[in-house]
């Protein structure tokens, strides 16, 4: 299916009458003279191209743009995502006590801080692995184990998130 341009005319069996105003990754966005804009997937096939315009961009400049950001900041190694700390634990403590020692006290939100750089770094370091240049795919594979392993015995922390969406995720868990 050859993709159309912005100034295609097309017949939508549905819709009537519309014109290709504007490209996105997935979809047209239509002006219908009837209905008015609306989102038409890119893999619609059942429309009559009246006039077909070579597309000159794939994506807008907007779309572009964003999908940099996301990119950005996937890939910068900084803790951009906030995590939230699970309702029940806020204000909390943790106790550590050992026999014949005095027990330490420290406070859940630091500790769980340390817990979500931990994440964030592994995630870093996979991300250095998927792109080092000087590792074969037999050595990114068995790195990549590695990090997978100790996302599984992270997964003991997962109690502290709020979102389960934030766990820690190991091999079992992932298949």
């Amino acid at each position: 299916m050859e993709l159309l341009g912005i100034g295609s005319r097309i017949i939508h069996p549905a819709h009537g009458h519309g014109v290709i105003v504007r490209l996105h990754v997935a979809a047209y966005e239509v002006c219908f003279m009837q209905l008015g804009l609306k989102m038409i997937g890119k893999d619609y096939a059942n429309w009559e191209v009246v006039e077909r315009i070579v597309p000159e961009e794939a994506v807008s400049f907007t779309e572009a743009e964003q999908s940099l950001v996301r990119i950005l900041k996937a890939w910068s190694g900084f803790g951009l995502e906030i995590v939230p700390l699970g309702e029940r634990w806020r204000n909390g403590k943790m106790i550590l006590q050992a026999d014949g020692i005095q027990p330490k006290e420290v406070p859940i939100d630091a500790f769980f801080h340390k817990i979500v750089m931990m994440r964030d770094r592994l995630r870093v370091l996979e991300q250095n692995i998927n792109v080092n240049k000087k590792l074969d795919d037999e050595d990114k594979v068995n790195l990549q184990q590695y990090i997978t392993r100790c996302y599984g015995s992270m997964t003991t922390f997962n109690v502290l998130f709020k979102n389960k969406e934030d766990y820690f995720v190991g091999e079992s868990s992932k298949d």
